[in-house]
């Protein structure tokens, strides 16, 4: 059963699409001052922060800065937690272009929007490659503007921004190249979970906010933080490869079976092949082969269940969730974050997109 959000994560979210708003209202204006052609690049990071994201990193970022004593109200969480979703719509303009996805939250992504602009005006050129290429440097301007909100931050923060930066890169790389590979090791299937998605969704903003409301305790509040973020980091992430497997169109707004589709390397793939027998294996080689079908992303999904994997997977995200849990015993924070971190573990855990 899924889990509805926790009534705080409205309210957090509130707080930075406003202070989004704002932000790319001031650079709309700001560069089509300079130039008209320059407001469609803005309008698509607004369209894609607006479509529909759960602000669960914006969420973590401030539970971790109220936790380490941070007034709720402080502008500088709304600015972090903004930055934050910068960041993200930067790694999903990107992803949907290294995926080849014409569709995010049941619209079309920025490539496919400008890959038909140019088609349609039959401008010079190859209208592929304009769509990429527009997406690209719209995935970079919310890079930039996502860098203006921390501007005035501590050493601390920027460093650790950083290291979000750095591993949410590594994490995309490994995906690419694991995808290419057809990797299907369950040790490398979980550390390209981590790295592109479970560490710069939990762990890291966590990290973030604590570092804003105390940097000197750091060395303190980090390894506690980790000992939640990471676990639930990964819990996260194999309950998006379970939609990604068996998500319902209509609620996720991608295709059924897109992870399989796209032949990702995750977690739960990786547990199908391990137990499959010879005449499951045959179905699971199809996994990413071009031209997939419904009826052979079905069949996919039924050897997924048969092997037992789907359920491994499940008690496998059970464990980590109880395992995130039980930390915020020993993390020293405030008791109303820990409240709301408890109730972040079961809403990540249970939700169905």
């Amino acid at each position: 059963m899924s889990a509805a959000p926790p009534p705080s994560l409205a309210t957090i979210a509130d707080r930075v699409d406003a202070r989004l708003e704002v932000l790319l209202r001031v650079e709309r204006d700001r560069w089509t001052a300079v130039d008209e052609d320059l407001g469609g690049p803005i309008d698509e990071i607004g369209r894609m922060v607006r479509s529909g994201g759960k602000r669960l990193r914006p969420a973590f970022c401030h539970w971790g800065f109220v936790g380490a004593g941070g007034d709720d109200g402080d502008r500088r969480v709304v600015d972090a937690g903004a930055a934050i979703e910068l960041m993200h719509a930067f790694a999903l303009f990107h992803d949907d272009v290294m995926d080849d996805s014409d569709r995010r939250r049941g619209a079309q992504t920025t490539h496919a929007v400008y890959r038909e602009r140019h088609a349609d005006q039959g401008w010079a050129g190859e209208s592929r490659r304009f769509g990429e290429g527009v997406a690209i440097l719209v995935g970079d301007l919310a890079f930039v503007l996502a860098d203006q909100l921390l501007t005035g931050a501590s050493p601390e923060v920027w460093a650790l921004w950083n290291t979000l930066r750095l591993e949410l890169n590594a994490g995309q790389l490994l995906d690419i190249i694991g995808s290419v590979r057809r990797e299907r090791r369950i040790d490398k299937a979980e550390r390209i979970a981590r790295y592109k998605s479970g560490k710069y969704t939990i762990e890291r903003p966590l990290h973030l906010g604590a570092l804003l409301a105390a940097p000197g305790r750091g060395a303190d509040l980090r390894p506690a933080l980790s000992g939640y973020g990471l676990p639930l980091g990964d819990a996260f992430q194999f309950r998006d490869d379970v939609i990604g497997a068996f998500g319902d169109r209509t609620v996720t707004g991608k295709p059924v079976g897109d992870d399989l589709r796209e032949g990702k390397p995750t977690p739960l793939l990786a547990r199908a092949v391990a137990r499959a027998t010879p005449a499951q294996q045959a179905v699971l080689d199809l996994v990413g082969r071009p031209g997939l079908g419904d009826d052979d992303v079905a069949a996919i999904q039924t050897v997924i269940v048969e092997t037992g994997a789907l359920a491994e997977l499940e008690v496998a995200i059970d464990s980590l969730a109880a395992q995130a849990v039980a930390a915020l015993g020993r993390a020293d924070l405030d008791v109303p974050a820990l409240a709301e971190l408890v109730a972040l573990a079961d809403y990540v855990v249970r939700r169905a997109v």
